[in-house]
């Protein structure tokens, strides 16, 4: 029942984010701007606006990252992501090395001239290698950012990420994080900026092997270089 549940609202999201870009195509309008900052952002809820091409690169806890996004439209950015992680989805007590491969897609939903709103998707397969072979699984973490400007140097942002995700083979099964949490954005110069990022909270295990629900605190903290091209 919960996997049908969440096929479903992946299934609502893809949809929304088509109804978007085309209603945008329709109306060929110009991009909306927060009317503070640079006019875009990799971590807040601002796009790298249509037509560019952004890259960041991140180092922390879980691990370390290098994604790129490109602005099909004004309000949604389609890229990728590839990790290499020694924390098992930011599981603090499981340290793995892993490999993770990802789509990364940004949809912003609402802007006004204080702050914005956007939705991320960053599907993709997973791998953990430990003693005792390989763990595979599948993740589908959504997330909603809001996005503040200070000045025109300074973006912060608050978020709630749901980065569920499903392990495969015995002994596996859903599993369930609420992430909390915020970062900041300090830009150097128009294409350069400077991150940080983070996010924490439980990661629920509903068919825990020991036959209860279990929750293990879980950390995303990063920080980064973000670059427009």
């Amino acid at each position: 029942m919960k996997r049908s549940v969440s096929s479903g609202f992946v299934v609502a999201l893809l949809c929304w984010a088509g109804a978007a870009l085309a209603q945008e195509s329709q109306q060929s309008q110009q991009p909306v701007s927060y009317g503070r900052g640079q006019g875009w952002s990799l971590l807040a809820a601002e796009t790298v606006g249509k037509g560019s091409t952004a890259m960041i690169g991140q180092v922390g806890w879980p691990g370390v990252s290098l994604g790129v996004l490109h602005g099909a439209a004004s309000r949604f950015d389609v890229g990728g992501k590839l990790t290499f992680n020694y924390g098992e989805e930011g599981v603090v007590t499981r340290v793995v090395p892993g490999l993770k491969l990802q789509a990364w897609t940004r949809l912003r939903l609402l802007d006004t001239s204080r702050l914005g709103l956007a939705l991320s998707f960053a599907p993709g397969p997973f791998f953990y290698f430990n003693d005792y072979g390989t763990k595979v699984g599948l993740a589908l973490p959504i997330g909603i950012t809001v996005g503040i400007p200070v000045g025109s140097a300074l973006m912060i942002n608050a978020g709630m990420d749901f980065p569920f995700y499903v392990i495969f083979g015995a002994g596996g099964g859903p599993v369930f994080p609420i992430l909390l949490g915020g970062g900041l954005e300090y830009f150097v110069s128009r294409d350069l900026a400077v991150t940080f990022n983070v996010r924490m909270g439980p990661s629920v295990y509903p068919n825990d092997v020991r036959g209860r629900d279990r929750a293990l605190f879980t950390l995303d903290a990063q920080f980064g270089i973000a670059w427009k091209l």
